[in-house]
């Protein structure tokens, strides 16, 4: 259906709009033209696409806050867009919106070894940061798969984890300072390089906040000693039942791991054609357990371990006996998710977290789902602290197979729920699961988590359409219903 052409205010507003954000940013900082915008029309989770109204790329902080005093201004809403790896649409921009893109924001600011942390920029990416430490010793601790690409700010919008985050925790447990701009353009720092501050803790607030508080312009994160020894051990297993009972075993018997991934067959098979780790390929399940520290508790361990996967049923299991050995395990289970992209035209990453003693129970639900709806799913898992990347595979081309899978993938979040867990656990709410949330949280629970939305942002500009399955106005937040209201979010857009 062919929109209607806009009137003459709204043409002359969108011109006054255009030149004010480019006395801002002047040069090339502001993108106007159809085919340059299409580059920024949706995030990773690409089935779904919006072009943007403008998109705008600032270097400085004040820029930034200019941007954002102006669009408060106008009435305009803004959209904060890091690297665009978010896998829940939590970058997906409006098409009556800015889309504030921070990619310029690309330096490391300062590395402080004597506090043991570094000043960034939120446009640095995660691996980034341990790549210009590395040479003296340290690294960061969360590693998303994405690493490579996805940018720190992201990870604190969405308090990204990675495969070490079981025994050194996620982006929250990591981050010691930030500097964030309101949508008034007010300039905020919290934290700082002290490890922790009186107050109330404004930083875990908005960590994880999606972008719906504020744009973060500066990091501070703690950086950390690499071990003095790190090993891995693959261990296979004839069902993935076997292995989600060794999960919880392991934790059982009191033993951290730096880190501990689950694959199922499908992904097991897709991600040793794809980079030659050296998996198996007759087994139904893989862990890889990582033990780090001194050198006589690693050994330890890893009998420890490998005795626990012997009890429960273990039929295959490999120690890395090298560096080299030990990355290339984990080079396969981090290139999971491109790998599963050669198997099948399309898939839908999901992300939600379970207790550990229910991985089974939630593993044999899985495999029945896959009958009921039709549809493949190759499983990863952060195994050590049940949060499940289930990748739904489908092909978009074919009538139906996207609803099919949005509607396996709603089915295993809400299993997610049923079981004691949650909705996500690192990838965020953004527009995929935002309809899902009254499964979760009851209607006091939204009010409340909206109040503090709009504390920050009273007018509700920043980023909306997220993580909130009905927009309250903020004076009345206190009557209205989440099913009431009269402010309800568009559909979300399909390509």
């Amino acid at each position: 259906m062919k929109m209607p052409e806009p009137d003459a205010g709204v043409i002359e507003r969108r011109r006054e709009l255009i030149d004010r954000l480019r006395a801002i940013v002047p040069g090339e900082g502001v993108i106007t033209d159809e085919h340059e915008r299409r580059a920024y029309e949706c995030d990773g989770l690409t089935a779904y696409r919006q072009l943007p109204l403008v998109v705008v790329l600032p270097s400085t902080t004040e820029q930034v806050s200019r941007v954002l005093k102006t669009c408060k201004e106008m009435g305009v809403k803004v959209v904060p867009r890091g690297s665009g790896t978010s896998l829940s649409g939590g970058a997906l921009p409006l098409a009556d919106g800015v889309l504030l893109g921070l990619g310029k924001f690309n330096r490391i600011l300062e590395v402080d070894y004597a506090n043991r942390c570094a000043v960034v920029q939120p446009g640095v990416t995660n691996l980034g940061i341990s790549t210009a430490v590395a040479a003296d010793g340290f690294y960061y601790a969360p590693d998303p798969s994405s690493q490579i690409a996805c940018s720190i700010g992201g990870n604190i919008a969405e308090n990204s984890g990675g495969v070490h985050c079981l025994k050194y925790g996620l982006t929250t447990n990591n981050l010691l300072g930030l500097e964030m701009v309101l949508m008034d353009g007010t300039v905020l720092r919290l934290g700082g390089k002290h490890v922790d501050a009186g107050g109330y803790d404004l930083m875990g607030i908005v960590t994880g906040s999606e972008g719906l508080l504020g744009v973060v312009t500066e990091v501070t994160v703690r950086i950390l000693r690499k071990p003095a020894t790190a090993r891995a051990v693959l261990i296979g297993f004839p069902s993935s039942e076997q292995a989600g009972d060794c999960v919880a075993a392991i934790i059982a018997a009191g033993i951290i791991p730096g880190g501990m991934e689950m694959m199922d067959k499908p992904a097991i098979h897709a991600a040793e054609a794809f980079v030659k780790a050296g998996y198996p390929l007759d087994v139904e399940a893989l862990l890889i357990v990582e033990l780090d520290g001194p050198a006589a508790e690693v050994d330890h361990l890893i009998d420890r371990v490998a005795e626990i996967a012997r009890d429960k049923g273990a039929c295959y299991s490999r120690v890395s006996t090298t560096e080299e050995e030990r990355l290339a395990f984990w080079a396969g289970r981090k290139a999971a998710f491109p790998a599963v992209g050669r198997i099948s035209p399309d898939y839908y990453c999901m992300d939600g977290t379970i207790p550990r003693k229910a991985l089974p129970l939630v593993l044999q639900r899985m495999e029945e789902m896959q009958t009921t709806y039709g549809l493949r799913c190759a499983n990863v898992f952060h195994a050590g602290d049940g949060n499940l990347h289930p990748l739904i595979l489908y092909d978009a081309n074919k009538p139906g197979e996207l609803g099919r899978a949005e509607e396996f993938g709603a089915a295993i979040l809400k299993l997610c729920v049923e079981v004691g867990g949650v909705l996500t656990g690192e990838h965020g709410v953004g527009v995929e699961k935002r309809d899902l949330m009254l499964h979760q949280f009851n209607e006091v629970d939204l009010n409340q988590q909206q109040r503090i939305k709009c504390a920050f942002d009273p007018d509700g500009l920043l980023n909306p359409g997220k993580v909130f399955p009905v927009l309250h106005r903020c004076a009345e937040l206190g009557r209205l219903h989440v099913h009431g209201g009269e402010l309800r979010f568009p559909d979300i857009p399909r390509f």
